[in-house]
């Protein structure tokens, strides 16, 4: 790209060089705090300066940050694994790579995948990961801005792409035309992205080589056995799930939880975002008077086993089995959207016919819940006592309209596949 990058992001890039080697032993320091809980921050410490064991390369890079960006991914990764790809994957938090090295056991056997720690972000710790994996190409999920990897990448030839992307309103309103973080947007290869709205804000601050693929979420698998599971211990009440709920949300949803619950007969699934807030978040609703039985407590590791008639809430303390508590839903809440990060994804419940609310901040998902929002599948309200006279109201789409607006939007695996054979060319 001529003129890139140009001088005010030359010092910037300098100067954000420079904080990565003043801050690094502060990083280490959080990884070794956030390791007392999850021992899985501290392992592997050395892919995060680059430097891994065997090689293996010609693979096609995909950068999952985290489980949500990870979740996105699979489609794409079991396509491009169909195609005879090797794959290799990288993460920043231990719940991506858990799910990674999970779902992909088996490839991993076969030496057709790889999953570790992406390196710290400075170009100095990428020259190790280059070397091991000389990747085709690199994808990297949603909106993750990394300028050391997006140089490092441009200095090697490794066309790295945005993919599954958009620009949250929020995040376009503040970079602006001219803003440090659009500049940075402008190293990347290209961008495979989610709607026409999308394809038109990279547009404008400048991002080149930019293909409309839809949302690689309605292509996810779903989990037959989980969703078996489900159905099979869903109580014959109301059940309502609130999925990945977030800090600061808590004392919201136990509200409305006592209100909905005063009104009709109704059991609330509760499932925390991060596993460190399993037994705080537990201890707060029992705290409130509501009769909590954990899912580790009375289900075995097969989910054998069945719910108490007499709880208030079964307590979601487990990772990787969101398709197992979304499957004994009437409706789905959920999280994020009630504290100013923004709201999560909605297309696990939709996928399973699930009518969806959300809190007032959607900036994170615009699409696909503007869409969603106007078929009629999906609602967004202001408050907690808002939440709760919704789902008191009842006022659901059918199961035909929200079959009508997922197929609508599906096939993006595809449609990305043939996006990045056109960026290539």
């Amino acid at each position: 790209m001529t003129g890139f990058p140009g001088w005010r992001l030359r010092i910037a890039l300098w100067a954000y060089a420079v904080l990565w080697g003043v801050g690094l032993p502060f990083v280490l320091l959080y990884l070794w705090r956030r390791g007392r809980k999850d021992a899985d921050y501290r392992g592997h410490i050395a892919e995060r300066f680059g430097i891994y064991g065997a090689p293996m390369p010609g693979a096609v890079w995909v950068h999952a940050v985290s489980l949500g960006e990870f979740r996105s991914a699979v489609p794409l990764i079991d396509a491009l694994l169909a195609r005879g790809e090797r794959v290799v994957v990288t993460h920043f938090t231990p719940a991506g790579r858990r799910s990674s090295l999970h779902v992909y056991a088996a490839q991993i056997a076969a030496g057709r995948v790889r999953v570790v720690w992406v390196p710290f972000d400075m170009g100095l710790w990428f020259v190790g990961f280059f070397r091991s994996f000389r990747p085709q190409y690199g994808l990297v999920m949603e909106v993750e801005i990394w300028p050391g990897m997006i140089m490092a990448a441009r200095a090697r030839g490794v066309p790295l792409f945005m993919c599954n992307a958009q620009y949250p309103s929020k995040s376009y309103a503040r970079d602006g035309q001219t803003g440090l973080r659009a500049q940075v947007m402008r190293g990347f290869a290209g961008a495979l992205v989610k709607s026409e709205m999308q394809a038109q804000r990279f547009g404008t601050v400048g991002v080149q080589n930019i293909e409309i693929t839809g949302e690689l979420r309605f292509d996810q698998p779903i989990p037959a056995h989980l969703v078996a599971a489900g159905v099979r211990v869903a109580p014959l009440r109301d059940v309502v799930v609130i999925a990945s709920a977030i800090e600061g949300e808590d004392a919201g949803y136990i509200a409305a939880i006592k209100a909905v619950q005063a009104a009709r007969d109704t059991l609330f699934v509760y499932v925390p975002r991060r596993p460190e807030r399993f037994d705080a978040v537990a201890a707060d609703l029992s705290a409130a008077g509501l009769r909590v039985a954990r899912r580790s407590a009375v289900l075995g590791p097969d989910l054998a086993g069945d719910l108490p008639d007499d709880i208030d809430v079964f307590f979601g303390d487990s990772l990787g089995e969101m398709y197992f508590y979304l499957a004994m839903a009437t409706r789905v809440v959920v999280g994020g959207g009630f504290n100013p990060k923004g709201a999560h994804n909605i297309i696990e419940p939709l996928a399973l016919k699930k009518p969806v609310l959300v809190g007032p901040e959607t900036f994170t998902i615009e699409y696909p819940f503007e869409e969603a929002r106007a078929a009629g599948v999906a609602q967004s309200v202001p408050d907690a006592a808002a939440l709760a006279a919704a789902l008191i109201a009842r006022n659901d789409p059918t199961p035909a309209q929200i079959e009508a607006f997922f197929a609508a939007h599906a096939g993006a695996t595809q449609r990305t596949l043939a996006g990045i054979s056109t960026l290539l060319a």
